[in-house]
C-alpha cells in the first residue's frame, strides 16, 4: 500500500487536499446556512440575493417579475407576468457549485497568486452564468412550461457544469503546478 501512495504521490495528494478543502467550505456553508436561518433575508441572504438579481434582469429585459417569500418552504417564489413560474431555492444560489469548483483549483493550486486571481474570477464567472441560466430557465418556464423536466433537469445543469468543466480543464492545463511541472 505505501508503495502505491508513493507511486502516485500527486494523485493522493490531488484526492486529499480536494477532499480537505471541499469538506472544509461545505462544513461552513452548512454552518452559514444554519446561522442564517431566522434573518431578515430570507431563506438566507445569498439565496435571497439571487432571487432579487433575477427578478432584476427579466424585469430589464422587459418582464413584469417579482419575487416574494414562499409560505411553505424555505424558498423565493419567481412570478412573471402574474405567473408562478419557479421557485429559488438555496440550491440556485450557485455556492455549491463554487464550493466544488475551488475544492478542485485549490486541489490543483498553482502558484498562489494565480490560485486566488482564477479562483475569484472564476468564482464571479460562475455566480453571473448561474444568474443568466435563472433568468433563461424563468423565461423557458413561463412560454414553455411543458418543457420544464428538459430545460430544469438537462440543458441547464449542463451549462452551469458544463461552465464548471471548462474553467477546471482551462486550470489544469494552463495553470496548475502539475502541468508545469511536466512541461
Amino acid at each position: 500500500m505505501k508503495e502505491l501512495l508513493i507511486k502516485y504521490k500527486s494523485v493522493t495528494r490531488f484526492v486529499f487536499t480536494f477532499l480537505i478543502v471541499y469538506v472544509v467550505l461545505s462544513m461552513a456553508y452548512k454552518f452559514y446556512l444554519k446561522f442564517s436561518e431566522g434573518s431578515s433575508f430570507y431563506p438566507d441572504y445569498m439565496t435571497h440575493i439571487v432571487a432579487i438579481q433575477s427578478q432584476d434582469l427579466l424585469n430589464v429585459l422587459g418582464y413584469n417579475t417579482i419575487v416574494v417569500p414562499h409560505p411553505d418552504e424555505p424558498s423565493m417564489k419567481l412570478i412573471v407576468n402574474g405567473k408562478y413560474v419557479a421557485r429559488i431555492i438555496e440550491g440556485c444560489n450557485s455556492i455549491s457549485i463554487i464550493i466544488l469548483f475551488v475544492s478542485f483549483i485549490i486541489a490543483f493550486s498553482g502558484n498562489l497568486k494565480e490560485t486566488i486571481v482564477f479562483v475569484l474570477s472564476g468564482s464571479v464567472l460562475l455566480y453571473a452564468v448561474n444568474l443568466i441560466r435563472i433568468v433563461i430557465l424563468s423565461i423557458g418556464l413561463y412560454h414553455y412550461p411543458w418543457r420544464s423536466d428538459i430545460l430544469h433537469q438537462v440543458i441547464f445543469p449542463g451549462i452551469i457544469y458544463g461552465m464548471v468543466f471548462l474553467l477546471w480543464m482551462f486550470w489544469a492545463n494552463r495553470f496548475s503546478k502539475l502541468t508545469k511541472r511536466n512541461e
